[in-house]
């Protein structure tokens, strides 16, 4: 069960990469392309024919990437200097950068009581504040072009919270937010702002998270809870039924090549029920669900 706004309607397909530019190749930066989601849309935007560059801290692990086309960046999204430098040689090399795919970030689980101030403000820097920065360097290219498409993964969990996840949760409530004000101001210069919002997606980001959170239940308050959602992320029951990163990048390309594309979009495993669900339940109906989910007692 979803719901979906005048401005959701199904999006009509234009012309490949460079059609609407007469020849001109269309140029894409990616972050977070060093592997699963990025890794991904990176390859599919290069299939549709864009000059692409996949931008990650270590360019050691874009190599594979390379071999397929996708130009390396190295680019810390925390890092001004680095992010400047990436967008001028994009634009010394290309001219134009026509997509802006948002896509680097993680999460950080732990009780909000737990969680150090630092490591909070670290997962702000990096799944918002970098988001915005970037965004500010590429936007004013996007103007003089006249067009542009940028594209912020976001997360189901932007519009749903999850025990443990308070600090993650809060930095993507926070896209949502800056891409709703982005849209709006952007809109008259033809620049599109789409927000994809992934559901269970099989990455190694599960188990990286469930690792950091296990290691946090040693005189913790919260022990019981964080053994029981550090499981629930390790499951292999919940593994097999995550969403391959394709699914994602699938929509990236369903985007760059709608004529009018649909201000959110969210994919892959329970992404769309869970979303609906917590649309239309109360407060406290929707906690017993999340508490039932995780094994807490009721």
């Amino acid at each position: 069960m979803t719901t979906t706004t005048s401005d959701q309607a199904t999006a009509t397909t234009s012309s490949p990469a460079g059609s609407a530019d007469h020849g001109t190749t269309r140029t894409a930066l990616v972050t977070g392309a060093s592997s699963g989601i990025g890794e991904d849309t990176a390859r599919r935007l290069r299939a549709l024919g864009y000059t692409v560059y996949g931008a990650a801290r270590r360019t050691d692990r874009l190599r594979t990437l390379a071999t397929d086309g996708v130009r390396p960046l190295a680019m810390d999204v925390t890092d001004d200097a680095s992010m400047t430098a990436g967008v001028s040689r994009i634009l010394q090399e290309t001219g134009r950068i026509d997509v802006l795919v948002n896509n680097a970030g993680y999460g950080s689980y732990g009780a909000i009581e737990d969680v150090p101030i630092d490591e909070a403000r670290r997962q702000f820097e990096v799944n918002l504040f970098g988001l915005a920065r970037l965004t500010q360097l590429v936007t004013p290219h996007m103007r003089a072009q006249g067009s542009g498409t940028i594209i912020n993964i976001s997360s189901m969990g932007g519009k749903l919270t999850t025990p443990l996840g308070g600090w993650y949760h809060a930095t993507k409530y926070a896209v949502e937010a800056l891409s709703d004000a982005l849209r709006m101001e952007l809109r008259p210069f033809g620049i599109d702002v789409v927000v994809v919002e992934p559901g269970g997606i099989r990455t190694e980001w599960g188990a990286i998270a469930a690792d950091h959170l296990e290691a946090t239940a040693d005189g913790s308050a919260y022990a019981d809870q964080i053994r029981a959602v550090a499981g629930a992320m390790r499951s292999e029951s919940n593994q097999r039924h995550y969403s391959p990163p394709m699914v994602i990048a699938r929509t990236v390309g369903k985007i760059v090549t709608a004529r009018r594309p649909r201000t959110r979009y969210a994919v892959g495993f329970l992404a769309k029920p869970l979303i609906a669900v917590r649309r239309v339940l109360p407060d406290r109906a929707f906690d017993r669900i999340i508490g039932a989910a995780f094994g807490f007692p009721q």
